[in-house]
């Protein structure tokens, strides 16, 4: 038996999940990596660069994100951008996302009851 405690596994585990949800969210308007990190953290939605950027490059290959490169500013940066195909997926995740809430809510209130 370990002694090690399970908790951060799962928080982390949960926070993955929303990941998608969350940058999706944000990319209503062309946004580089580095400010949806500090945009995703200014909201309390913890992701890491080493998380993001792989995601970035995911949903781009799933139609959801256009990226473009802007090298018109001194540092040159990736920008993304949600699709109509983005659009969708967002809408439907998001609805999905609340039911999903809306469920485990219910539950909660049980077991902290």
């Amino acid at each position: 038996m370990t002694t090690e405690d399970p908790l951060p596994i799962h928080a982390q585990e949960l926070r993955r999940g929303t990941a998608v949800v969350a940058v999706l969210a944000l990319l209503d308007e062309p946004r580089y990596g580095y400010a949806l990190l500090e945009e995703l953290a200014a909201a309390g939605v913890e992701v890491e660069g080493n998380t993001l950027y792989p995601l970035l490059r995911r949903l781009e290959k799933q139609g959801l994100l256009t990226s473009e490169w802007n090298t018109e500013e001194s540092r040159p940066r990736k920008f993304y951008a949600l699709t109509d195909q983005g659009r969708g997926a967002l809408g439907a995740l998001a609805a999905e996302w609340r039911s999903i809430r809306s469920s485990l809510d219910r539950l909660l209130r049980k077991a902290t009851s």
